[in-house]
């Protein structure tokens, strides 16, 4: 076992990076039930290499978790880095709902109930702040309305992920066409955005919202 400080060999970085990726695959396909095993075999390592790395498969899901906050929180970073406080806020938000959409694994483990309260009390405690900023800025440059809150920005990112995942495989850009109407409701005037994808037709709507009913999935 590595000791804390120091860095892994490189075929051992290597070997973690493909355990971590197997595990977000997996997750995705079949949910957090998959063990540390099913994890190796995806990964083509094995089994103990896997337990080399990572004793558990809860050790492989905080791992996993990490990374995706220490990713969005460079997202944040470079969007406050932006002079224009709008263009910042507005890219945060497209990053940060593009790497949900390629990342359905961690999606998976941000909603899993019996998994979530310490990690998304971390999430809390590192990402609220840099929302706070990016929204504080927003508002002293006059481009959001002025009773927008950096909660608000969290719900509407939860509102987009359930429209991202029910529509994935029928229409993956159509959250961008929700995105812009919510951009235009927090702006405190002016006239709305053009639309950047059509929505989709009755029976579409009806097959995203129906996809995972077994019951009426193909009527």
């Amino acid at each position: 076992m590595t000791s804390p400080g120091r860095p892994l060999r490189r075929d051992a970085e290597r070997n973690r990076q493909l355990l971590l990726d197997a595990a977000s695959e997996l997750f995705a396909e079949r949910g957090l039930g998959v063990t540390l095993n099913d994890i190796a075999h995806h990964a083509g390592v094995g089994v103990g290499t896997a337990y080399r790395r990572f004793p558990n498969k809860e050790a492989v899901i905080d791992a996993l978790f990490e990374q995706r906050l220490q990713a969005v929180a460079a997202v944040a970073h470079e969007a406050l880095e932006d002079p224009d406080a709008w263009r910042g806020l507005v890219t945060f938000l497209e990053r940060t709902l593009h790497m949900q959409f390629g990342d359905r694994g961690l999606t998976e483990i941000m909603n899993n109930p019996a998994l979530g309260r310490q990690r998304v009390s971390d999430a809390r405690d590192r990402i609220a702040p840099l929302i706070e900023a990016l929204v504080d800025r927003a508002k002293q440059q006059g481009t959001v309305r002025a009773d927008l809150d950096q909660t608000d920005l969290i719900f509407l990112q939860v509102a987009l992920s359930a429209i991202l995942d029910s529509t994935r495989a029928i229409a993956p850009d159509l959250y961008r066409r929700y995105l812009a109407i919510l951009l235009d409701g927090i702006r405190p005037g002016g006239a709305p955005s053009p639309l950047p994808v059509r929505p989709l037709s009755a029976f579409q709507t009806h097959r995203a919202m129906t996809r995972n009913r077994p019951d009426v999935a193909n009527a």
